[in-house]
């Protein structure tokens, strides 16, 4: 009889300690939260900012070819039919700060030197030796195809003009899918941009 309650009460003790353990690691489980997942690319989604709309960015930028390369912060101001972009650190090319209308562009390299041009994306590509659509850009780094001109949905992007772009990462910034890392590129040149940083009226995310 003695031996029957000894052995009652140690298994009595032995649960009283053994079910709070297994009631906390249950809890633990439950209250656990998902790990949160940036949106994909979504076409959809990117006209919910028009190029009308103000924004500015700011981030880190590649371009390449198959015998130069260079890379630059990259900040870009947009404003309805005016973009004013500034490259900082390119090589060989130091700060460069270009002013952009539909045709016509200007660009100072902090010297005292202002040329322009009605031939925009000629015009860059001569001064920083190297292609690069700026025209086309405008609509692509805010996640839209250029107007008017035929585009091929693919994964993660489009195709667009000769061109491939691949919104690899996006992010979530002011209720808006923005891209964070894009990679355009054809068979001759390959550009990359990664932003750090995106403005909509005041309104700041990284």
């Amino acid at each position: 009889m003695t031996v029957s309650l000894l052995i009652s009460a140690s298994l009595f003790w032995s649960w009283k300690w053994v079910c709070p353990i297994f009631l906390i690691l249950w809890l633990t489980a439950c209250s656990t939260a998902p790990v949160h997942q940036e949106p994909g690319y979504s076409r959809a989604a990117a006209r919910s900012l028009n190029v009308s709309d103000p924004w500015s960015l700011q981030g880190r930028l590649s371009v390449a070819d198959a015998n130069n390369s260079w890379q630059a912060e990259i900040f870009w101001d947009h404003q309805p039919g005016i973009d004013q972009i500034k490259l900082a650190g390119p090589v060989g090319q130091g700060a460069v700060a270009i002013h952009l209308t539909k045709d016509f562009v200007t660009l100072s390299r902090g010297n005292g030197v202002v040329e322009s041009s009605d031939r925009p994306e000629e015009f860059i590509s001569r001064q920083v030796g190297l292609y690069v659509p700026i025209k086309s850009l405008r609509y692509w780094v805010i996640g839209l195809p250029m107007p008017d001109q035929a585009f091929d949905e693919v994964v993660g992007g489009f195709r667009q003009a000769g061109w491939l772009i691949d919104y690899q990462q996006m992010q979530t910034v002011a209720g808006k899918s923005m891209p964070r890392k894009v990679t355009v590129k054809n068979d001759q040149v390959k550009l990359k941009l990664f932003i750090d940083q995106w403005n909509f009226n005041d309104i700041q995310a990284n």
